[in-house]
């Protein structure tokens, strides 16, 4: 596999509205990768189940199951799980690719990627979050791409909870029914209305991904919609900063806030995103339900839409997926 590591496709300096890939139908192949970290075998057959209970054919990548030989925290070597990624986007016969889940590992494998046999692949569905923030960032800058910052085939929450499992399955085959996006916890923590385009996804990762290859150059002009996990509060601090200063957050449009899954009381955590969130002079929305939390909401990255922090709501101009 040869990496294309050139001029990143159509770079911009702000947000902007990206490609937006075809809805799934049933019948449809989607291939199952693990770009980051191990899958527990047992929830893998359950998320399976789900997905074949959709009317999917999931297709299991060959490197799911693996461990690195010496990095247990990874799923498989970085040149094997690049491959299973390569190899699953670029099957003419896949119309989707569903991360397995997170942990760390893809900002190890995203470089090995070849980028002009990704976008000559054309469009398709990509859904993850947590780590595969730094595919959603990649699929953004390198190709063009709108994608699904949504629940993961082996993630608990997408095993456990109807809710979270009902917005992936509208998301994938009927985007228009899943336009308006909250949950009723949702509320302003500075208050407005602003459009833009979304991007976004896992914190810490946007935050590592700073001066990259697949990192954008800022949010100017997006609906910046933020979540992490297992980050204490002045963890979050140090990030939140880091983002400042680089002036990655400069002319942001809005900024709606998921989860804090482990980051310690959400008051402390709540302080720290007034703090460095409330300086920017625009609509911030807090506990909209997407991320780590028990509820999993799918949001689209790359799409246009309306961020409302006084009905806690982020509308779409357009459906996520075509």
């Amino acid at each position: 596999m040869t990496a294309d590591r050139g001029t990143p496709a159509n770079p911009a300096a702000r947000a902007r509205e990206l490609t937006r890939p075809g809805r799934l139908r049933p019948g449809d192949r989607v291939a199952v990768v693990a770009p980051s970290g191990p899958v527990p075998e047992e929830r893998l057959a359950d998320g399976l189940g789900i997905l074949r209970g959709w009317g999917l054919e999931p297709v299991v990548a060959p490197h799911v199951l693996h461990r690195h030989p010496e990095l247990d925290y990874l799923a498989g070597t970085d040149a094997a799980r690049a491959r299973d990624f390569q190899e699953a986007w670029c099957d003419p016969g896949v119309a989707a690719v569903i991360c397995a889940r997170g942990g760390y590992g893809v900002q190890r494998m995203v470089d090995l990627l070849d980028w002009t046999a990704i976008r000559a692949a054309g469009p398709k569905v990509l859904v993850g979050y947590s780590d595969i923030t730094a595919l959603h960032e990649a699929f953004a800058v390198r190709a063009g791409l709108a994608t699904l910052h949504g629940p993961m085939v082996a993630a608990a929450t997408f095993l456990k909870d109807p809710r979270t499992q009902e917005s992936l399955r509208a998301a994938l085959f009927e985007p228009e029914s899943v336009r308006t996006l909250g949950l009723e916890t949702a509320r302003p923590l500075v208050p407005g209305r602003a459009h833009g385009v979304t991007l976004g996804g896992c914190v810490s990762l946007l935050a590592a991904d700073l001066s990259t290859p697949h990192a954008r150059p800022s949010a100017r002009g997006g609906l910046l919609l933020l979540e992490d996990v297992g980050e204490e509060p002045y963890r979050l601090d140090r990030v939140l900063t880091q983002l400042l200063r680089s002036g990655w957050l400069d002319g942001v449009a809005a900024v709606g806030l998921g989860s804090w899954a482990e980051c310690g009381p959400y008051e402390d955590v709540r302080a720290v995103l007034a703090d460095r969130l409330g300086g920017l002079g625009v609509p911030v929305v807090e506990e909209m339900g997407f991320g780590h939390g028990e509820t999993a909401l799918t949001v689209p990255l790359g799409v246009p839409g309306v961020l409302d922090a006084g009905s806690g709501t982020l509308t779409l101009d357009v459906p996520a997926l075509t």
